[in-house]
């Protein structure tokens, strides 16, 4: 949420932006702020002018009485009484309007980075940077899904059963290596000086408002029924909430924590042979980093933060880019974003595995989240970004490190983490016998 002063002072800064992310259907809202501020300036006002009478009105009375006027006095006092009610009403009137014009402030764009590529959508997102060799093999690259049976790995058909569509059983040496990355991750972002919390997985309305956009809301949350609860579609969301109301000691900047959390979403996405499996599921996992700190060290963390990923993904022998979103695929609260992409040698192309945010003050200023610096006290800087999100980080390690046979190689930095495997091999025949009623004989 931006600044109302700012609207106030450059209001045609603000159309501007809001015609940078080609939304010029939500220009309109900057007349009826404007409106809507108006009317609650001259309240303000008139209020203001009635505690002013009204302390006028209170000496007069003591001048009175030291006169011995006590008839005027009386007379004095009556008319004061009057004003706590005449306040009262404009006070409620003036909170009405603070409310109507918090809702509308909510839906207006954050203002983005002079920086930004200006463009439509993620089609004009603009490339920055290529790290590591894409390499297509000579031999076919078997897909996620046929790899992941082809080990004998994954169960799509009864997690259908169980939970439905967009679910799956991930068994054996795959479900190992699935949180070998994250193992590996979470230990690269310690070293890093991130401290390591384990949040909520459910948060209150306040705290969803407060971190993302009403049409992100909608499209993305699941709601608890019957409670004032929502499932996170990203620790990001409880990690940012954690500061909620609360001033900060600046002279603690930057604060520095990375996150574990699974990840609940409404969308699927489309069909296709590279939808189905576990690219676009309801339910996956994520290793999350945040930054709470002061702007003048924000986007000195945007850069450090970004590389992060680009390190996390190098150390698993999968070829990366970075990628600069443009104005019209950032989501109402960003002011700046990057995507990390992995290398698909069997698609032969990028696909996103995950995502760089400053948010500037757009989300501390939802929250109220201040910090108290040199005996001023102003709005943080929040950043987020997806250190590692599996099951899309699990299908960029299986694809680069997949061998002809379809084994996998499992990259040096995560062996440790089973126990010194190097390679997961093919296995015939399921893990698990059938059971009288599966077809069993």
């Amino acid at each position: 949420m931006i600044d109302i002063n700012l609207l106030r002072e450059n209001p045609d800064l603000v159309r501007e932006n809001i015609k940078k992310k080609f939304q010029k259907e939500k220009l309109v809202l900057v007349d009826d702020v404007l409106a809507l501020d108006e009317k609650w300036r001259k309240l303000k006002y008139e209020e203001d002018k009635l505690r002013s009478e009204r302390n006028k009105i209170s000496k007069a009375v003591g001048e009175a009485m030291k006169k011995g006027d006590k008839k005027n006095a009386e007379k004095l006092k009556g008319d004061a009484k009057k004003i706590p009610e005449k306040i009262e009403k404009s006070e409620e009137k003036r909170k009405k309007l603070e409310d109507e014009i918090k809702s509308i402030m909510m839906k207006i764009p954050n203002i983005i980075h002079s920086s930004v590529p200006i463009g439509k959508d993620d089609s004009e997102n603009v490339e920055i940077e290529k790290i590591g060799e894409p390499k297509v093999p000579a031999y076919e690259v078997f897909n996620h899904v046929e790899l992941a049976e082809k080990l004998n790995a994954v169960d799509f058909d009864t997690a259908r059963k169980t939970a439905g569509q967009g679910f799956y059983y991930l068994k054996g040496d795959l479900s190992r290596l699935h949180y070998a990355m994250f193992n590996f991750a979470r230990d690269y972002m310690i070293k890093e000086g991130f401290e390591f919390v384990i949040p909520p997985f459910m948060i209150r309305s306040e705290v969803v408002e407060g971190v993302m956009s009403f049409a992100e809301k909608d499209a993305m949350m699941y709601k608890i029924e019957g409670e004032d609860l929502y499932l996170i579609g990203t620790s990001e969301h409880s990690m940012i909430g954690m500061f909620k109301d609360r001033k900060l000691n600046g002279n603690d900047f930057p604060l520095l924590m990375t996150s574990f959390s699974p990840c609940f979403r409404k969308e699927v996405g489309s069909h296709g042979i590279e939808e189905k499996g576990f690219y676009r599921v309801h339910q996956f996992e994520k290793q999350e980093m945040i930054v709470v700190c002061e702007a003048a060290e924000s986007y000195k963390w945007y850069e450090k933060m970004l590389n992060y990923t680009v390190d996390v993904f190098k150390a698993m022998d999968v070829p990366v880019r970075k990628l600069e979103c443009c104005s019209g695929d950032l989501a109402d609260l960003k002011a700046k974003s990057a995507d990390v992409e992995a290398w698909s040698p069997r698609q032969k192309k990028y696909f996103e595995v995950g995502s760089c945010t400053n948010m500037e003050e757009a989300q501390a200023r939802r929250l109220n989240i201040r910090f108290e610096k040199g005996g001023e006290i102003k709005f943080a800087h929040t950043l987020n970004n997806t250190v590692l999100a599996s099951p899309r980080a699990l299908i960029a390690v299986m694809e680069n490190n997949q061998n002809k046979d379809g084994s996998i190689n499992i990259p040096k930095a995560l062996q440790p983490y089973m126990m010194g495997q190097k390679k997961i091999e093919v296995k015939h025949g399921s893990v698990y016998p059938k059971k009288k009623g599966d077809g069993a004989k």
